[in-house]
Formats: C-alpha cells, sequence, structure tokens
C-alpha cells in the first residue's frame, strides 16, 4: 500500500536528500585533517590508527539501538537529532587534547552514524513509497556527493591552515542548521507498518534468514567498496609501480562511477527490478576486477574497479528496501540489523586482505573483490524483481 502524505512527497524528497548529503558530509570533512590530529597531539602511527578503529566500533556498538530508538520516536525525529549531534561532535574531534578525547569522539561519531543511517534510510524508503517507484539510489548518490563536498571542504581548511577548532565549528554548525531546516519538510505521522504486512506477527527463524542473506549481500557489496578505499593506492603504488599522483586512482575511479550509478540506478530498478540490475552489478564485478587481477596494469586496475563501483552502486539501496520490507517486524529493525551486518563486514574485510597480502601477495589479497561479486550475484535473489 502506498503510503499517504499531508506533505508534499517533492518537498520530503529534497529533505530526505539534504540528510543524506549532511551525513555523507559529516565524517568526510574530518578525514584531510587526520595529519593535523596525528601532529597536535603528537601520535605515532599506531594509537592514531586505534583512534580511528574507534569509529567503526561506535557504529557497531550502537547499530542495534536504531531499531528501538524508532520505535520510540519516529524516523523523522530520529534522523535529524542524530545528525545535529553528529555534526555537534565534530567540535568535540576538533578540540581533542588527549588520545583518549580523540578517541571518544570518533566513538560517539560512529555511533551516531549508525542510528543515522538507519533512520534517513527508513524516511527515505515512506517517501519512496509515497512517490510509488524507486527513489532511494538518489538518496545514496547524493550521500556520495556529500562525501565528495565534505572532503574537499577539509582538504581546502587544510590548505589555508584553518584551526581545527574554527574548521570543524563551522562546518558542525552548517551541517546541523540543514539537518534541522529539513526537519520541517519530512512526512509527519508515524513510520508506516502496512507495507511489512502483519506487524504484530512475530518473526520467526525466516525473517532471520531473510536478514542474515541481506546483511551478507550488503556486505559483499560495501567489502568492494572498502577494498579499494583501503588497499587500492597501496596496489598502485606497490604492486603496480604507480607515481605517488596516481596512487588514489582506483578509490577515486570507483567513488565517481558509483556515485554516477546511484543518480541514474533509480531508473533501471524500475526498468529492469532490483534482483537482476543487482546480480547484472555482481557480475560485472566479477569479470572486470578479476580480468584487471589476471591482466596487471595501472589501467585495468583503474578501469576495472570503476567498473565494480558501477555494479555495487545500487546494492546497499535495494538491500535497504528489502529489508525494510520483511514482514513481522517492527519500523527501522530490518533496517537495523542489517545496517550492523554489513558494518561488520567492513571491519573484518580490510585485516583480511592484509594477511593474504603477507601469506602470498596482496594481489591475491584483492581475489576478495570478485568473491564479493560472486555473492552479490547468489544473493541477489533476496531482492524484489
Amino acid at each position: 500500500m502506498a503510503e499517504v502524505a499531508t506533505r508534499k512527497p517533492v518537498a520530503a524528497r529534497l529533505a530526505v536528500a539534504a540528510l543524506f548529503l549532511v551525513n555523507g558530509a559529516s565524517f568526510a570533512s574530518v578525514v584531510p585533517r587526520y595529519p593535523e590530529l596525528q601532529d597536535s597531539l603528537g601520535l605515532s602511527n599506531a594509537p592514531l590508527g586505534a583512534a580511528i578503529a574507534a569509529f567503526p566500533c561506535g557504529a557497531l556498538a550502537a547499530g542495534l539501538l536504531a531499531g528501538p530508538l524508532l520505535a520510540r520516536w519516529r524516523s523523522a525525529d530520529v534522523a535529524v537529532w542524530c545528525s545535529v549531534l553528529l555534526a555537534a561532535d565534530l567540535v568535540a574531534i576538533g578540540l581533542a587534547a588527549h588520545w583518549w578525547q580523540l578517541a571518544g569522539a570518533l566513538f560517539v561519531a560512529g555511533a551516531m552514524d549508525a542510528v543515522v543511517d538507519v533512520a534517513m534510510n527508513a524516511h527515505g524508503l515512506r517517501v519512496q513509497r509515497a512517490y510509488g517507484r524507486s527513489i532511494v539510489n538518489s538518496f545514496h548518490g547524493l550521500w556520495s556527493v556529500g562525501a565528495i563536498v565534505g572532503g574537499l571542504g577539509g582538504s581546502l581548511a587544510a590548505g589555508v591552515a584553518a584551526p581545527l577548532p574554527l574548521h570543524f565549528g563551522v562546518a558542525a554548525a552548517v551541517l546541523g542548521a540543514v539537518a534541522v531546516a529539513s526537519r520541517f519538510f519530512l512526512l509527519p505521522g508515524p513510520d508506516d507498518n502496512a507495507h511489512r504486512g502483519t506487524a504484530r506477527v512475530r518473526p520467526g527463524a525466516r525473517a532471520l534468514l531473510a536478514l542474515l542473506a541481506l546483511g551478507a549481500l550488503c556486505g559483499a557489496s560495501a567489502l568492494v567498496e572498502d577494498t579499494a578505499a583501503s588497499w587500492g593506492a597501496i596496489y598502485l603504488r606497490d604492486s603496480l609501480g604507480a607515481a605517488a599522483a596516481l596512487s588514489g586512482a582506483v578509490f577515486v575511479a570507483l567513488q565517481a562511477a558509483q556515485t554516477v550509478g546511484r543518480l541514474t540506478g533509480d531508473r533501471l530498478v524500475d526498468r529492469f527490478g532490483a534482483r537482476a540490475v543487482a546480480r547484472a552489478g555482481g557480475a560485472l564485478v566479477v569479470v572486470a576486477v578479476g580480468g584487471a587481477l589476471l591482466w596487471p596494469s595501472i589501467p585495468t586496475a583503474v578501469i576495472g574497479f570503476a567498473l565494480a563501483g558501477w555494479g555495487i552502486a545500487t546494492v546497499i539501496p535495494a538491500g535497504f528496501t528489502a529489508a525494510d520490507a520483511v514482514p513481522g517486524l517492527p519500523p527501522g529493525a530490518g533496517l537495523a540489523v542489517v545496517g550492523w551486518l554489513y558494518r561488520l563486514f567492513v571491519l573484518v574485510g580490510p585485516p583480511l586482505v592484509g594477511l593474504l597480502a603477507d601469506a602470498v601477495s596482496l594481489r591475491l589479497g584483492l581475489v576478495v573483490v570478485p568473491v564479493a561479486g560472486a555473492v552479490v550475484v547468489v544473493l541477489a535473489g533476496r531482492l524484489r524483481r
């Protein structure tokens, strides 16, 4: 049943898009300033890495709390006010004077990010039901745009040597204001259960298996993206002899292609169905990255990972859509479980590649990417046609 909204769906769509943009920009604005945080706190690489690891730990710790929060408060309120808290936490990151303060601030950032992720997707799916067609991919595309904007803003602030508290304070004020403004245009009323079937039925083993499969599906897609981010530059430099200026080419190519794929993916999903698009995308990952590893060179690596980024563009949005429709679950519960599972994949993936790289070679370690593509092909059957 399509949800009937009293506010214009167009305005609500723009408001959700703003929340995705804010979420993408929030933490991305911090990443370019890690070197200055390291210098200001006098940290070596190991303690800095441990502090950064607090972010995914916070996400895993709080990820499953998103469901109860949405059951207690509406997705609109949780998405907006946790976005404001995430933006405000940037100030705490900029003011950190000790290692434990930085780690604590990053832990809170990860926790807020996980809750916002579930809440804004839940509300975005409400808006999608009001539209009666796929629009969720465009939201995720705008998250990618926000990440680019935040990264560029952080790089600019670093380039002009802006003090960390000033940079993060301005970013927090702007991002928090956008989040608060979006609240006036989100859909009113409680989150709807009608599309999930009988919401009062206690979910059984079938629902649990569906969530596990969808979590693995989204995790496989996230593993492709995160491997490019964690190991792409090292593979180009150490294995293929790329110059320093080209070291980020794999990650940039994947992100750019993924952004384009998400901004255009809704039409493909409406035309062919989420299942067919995901299967084709997973197969593209297998062929493109598998071919790049069989015939290693800088061009094949960049092109292969770019095609992989396009291939996985719609997988996580489709997985979230399917999780939100699992019968017998309260609002946000399916999204929370699937979001927690895919973040677990992101946490486990880089060490797995590193172990394979140390044991044999990084080129062999990157085989996890086409394997992940094959997992997407197999598990895409859980998505709607």
